[in-house]
């Protein structure tokens, strides 16, 4: 399993904007690259993006809450990549 940790000392957010859906839910699948979270530090706004593709298998902090460097925040289940193959006669 993957962790997303916390690139700042902050307050994490799961939103981009409070009336805004959440950026990703449990079981939702992550590409590389994709946004999964807001840290604010100093009214200062960093996506937090994924270093891993896979699906969100457990949020470790709440919305809102305060995190250290390094933190965990997310939990991705890395998925196993297949091709579908046909043959061709």
């Amino acid at each position: 399993m993957a962790q997303i940790a916390s690139p700042l000392p902050d307050t994490s957010y799961r939103k981009p904007a409070p009336d805004k859906p959440a950026f990703k839910s449990e079981r939702d699948a992550v590409a590389l690259g994709d946004a999964i979270g807001l840290d604010e530090v100093m009214k200062t706004f960093v996506e937090v993006q994924a270093d891993a593709a896979g699906v969100v298998a457990n949020f470790v902090v709440e919305n809102e809450d305060p995190v250290m460097v390094g933190q965990p925040l997310f939990e991705l289940a890395r998925m196993a990549i297949s091709r579908l193959q046909t043959a061709i006669p």
